[in-house]
Parts: structure tokens; sequence; C-alpha cells
């Protein structure tokens, strides 16, 4: 006698479409409840009135329960319809980059030694947000007249540098942050102590397109 097929794995929550998302993110939501309360498959199928295969479908996102099982999953679970749909809500994205892994950009202080490395970006959003890895070396030039639009944020890695913005100057050791409007003048201005090392966190509105 044939065994029938396997059935084929269920496809990664992150890879879904987005209407498979919703259905991850229920069934998350009705796992994270029913460990919370202790409870096992068998032991919720039952008080919601549901099969446990079914139970189980929903919660590996395989299935899309309607709105009457999810009604009876929140009633079993003495939480409101709402508390299943909050996580999907909250869904955000996110940029991963490994140590040493920042990729490497040319911008306008690159031609004075400057090392840049891009650590992330803003996905699809209205606000551009662009954090870098920044290295100051011997090779490097001070060059307090970097000007852009948005509002920049530094914090001091390593080394000691003195730090324009405008008409103040700061001596930034390691620990150190500035935030600042980036439209005025600013830059480097002495590098004290090198090896060099800051976060460096740009936001501006984007640009429509």
């Amino acid at each position: 006698m044939k065994r029938p097929p396997a059935a084929p794995p269920a496809p990664d929550p992150a890879h879904r479409p987005p209407e498979g998302r919703l259905e991850a993110a229920i069934g998350r939501a009705v796992r994270a409840f029913r460990l919370r309360h202790d409870l096992t498959v068998a032991a919720l199928a039952a008080r919601a009135g549901l099969s446990v295969g079914m139970l189980s479908k929903i919660e590996n996102g395989r299935t899309s329960p309607s709105l009457a099982t999810i009604q009876r999953l929140a009633d079993a679970l003495g939480v409101p319809v709402s508390a299943f749909l909050r996580s999907y809500d909250e869904q955000r994205d996110a940029v991963y980059v490994p140590a040493g892994q920042g990729l490497a950009i040319e911008r306008r202080g690159t031609r004075a030694g400057h090392q840049y490395q891009l650590l992330g970006h803003g996905i699809g959003k209205r606000v551009a947000v662009e954090p870098y890895l920044i290295t100051l070396t011997e090779k490097s030039e001070v060059f307090p007249v970097f000007q852009h639009a948005g509002q920049e944020f530094i914090h001091m890695l390593a080394g000691e540098v003195v730090y324009r913005h405008g008409v103040k100057a700061w001596l930034l050791r390691p620990g150190d942050s500035l935030l600042f409007d980036a439209d005025a003048p600013h830059g480097p201005e002495e590098l004290r102590r090198l090896p060099i090392r800051f976060l460096s966190i740009l936001v501006s509105e984007r640009e429509e397109r």
C-alpha cells in the first residue's frame, strides 16, 4: 500500500503574501495565549469546540479562521478578539546587518578619508532613516562643513574628536552623544585621539517621487 505523499512544509510567514501574514499573526497570538493559560492544544480545542487538527492549523497560520471561530477562541481564552489582531497591527519592518558587514558608502566626506558603513535604511516609510558607522583615521581630514536636510544623531564609540555644529563645538569622548539640526554646517573640526569611531543616524523627510 502506497503512502500518501508528504504534505509540503508550511511557508515561512516572513515570505508569505500580505494576506498570509494575518493568518500567521493570529496563529502566533492564539498559541501565545494558550501557553500563557498553560493549556494543551487538545484542552483549548475542547473549550472552543474545535477539532485538534483545526486548532493546530490555526496556530501554524495554515488556515484562515472565520470570525465565528476567532470569537470562540477569544471566549475560550478570556481575551477580546482584538487581542489576536494586535500583533499584526504592530508588525514593523526590520533590517539586520551582521557585525562588520555594513555596506561601504560614498558620501561627501569620503574624499576627506571618512569611512562610512551603512548599517540599515528605512523601508517604504515617509521618513528616511540612515544609520552609519563612521571611522576616522590618521588619513582622515577635518571637515566641519557638512550640510543636509533633517536631523542627525551621533554617538561616540572610540577616540576623541572636537565636533562643530554652527558656532558651537564639543569635545566628544566615548559614550557622548549629540543631536542637532543638520542644515547647519557641522562635522569633525579637530581629531584629538585616533582612531575615531561613532554612530551617525540621519533622519529626514523622504522626498515625494
